[in-house]
């Protein structure tokens, strides 16, 4: 199932994953950390980002992969999720991602989306939103 807030049109490729076997091979153009839920379990897909796409002309892009399980799913999101502000100027942050992300254990992509939206409304408060929030979240059924 693939489910997504805001998301914008480019020609970009996310990951190619492999039906069969389940491995997704991916390229972090400059992007946050993908989250992924394995077993239950999230944790930061933490490879070195290369540099953002169309930044220049002839750059080689290191490819990762993980291997995904039923059940597990890779959660993406952009730069406006984990740098949404509060009234004070703190950030949401990766750690509050990472608790909003646990506390969606039980729930399907587009309520795991909307819970972390609804994080994310609840920590910046009425302070004025100055970047997108784009998120998607790919679960392996």
């Amino acid at each position: 199932m693939l489910c997504a807030h805001n998301i914008k049109k480019s020609g970009r490729r996310l990951g190619i994953l492999t039906f069969s076997t389940g491995e997704l091979r991916y390229v972090n153009a400059g992007h946050p950390f993908p989250v992924l839920c394995h077993n239950g379990e999230f944790s930061y897909l933490r490879e070195k980002p290369n540099f953002v796409v169309g930044g220049m002309e002839g750059l080689a892009y290191t490819e990762h992969s993980v291997t995904l399980s039923k059940g597990d799913s890779i959660f993406v999101y952009s730069d406006g999720v984990t740098e949404a502000t509060d009234a004070n100027d703190q950030l949401f942050g990766e750690e509050r991602l990472m608790q909003a992300m646990q506390s969606t254990k039980e729930l399907n992509v587009p309520d795991t989306l909307t819970a972390v939206r609804k994080s994310i409304d609840e920590f910046v408060g009425e302070a004025e939103q100055f970047d997108d929030i784009t998120m998607l979240q790919f679960s392996w059924k």
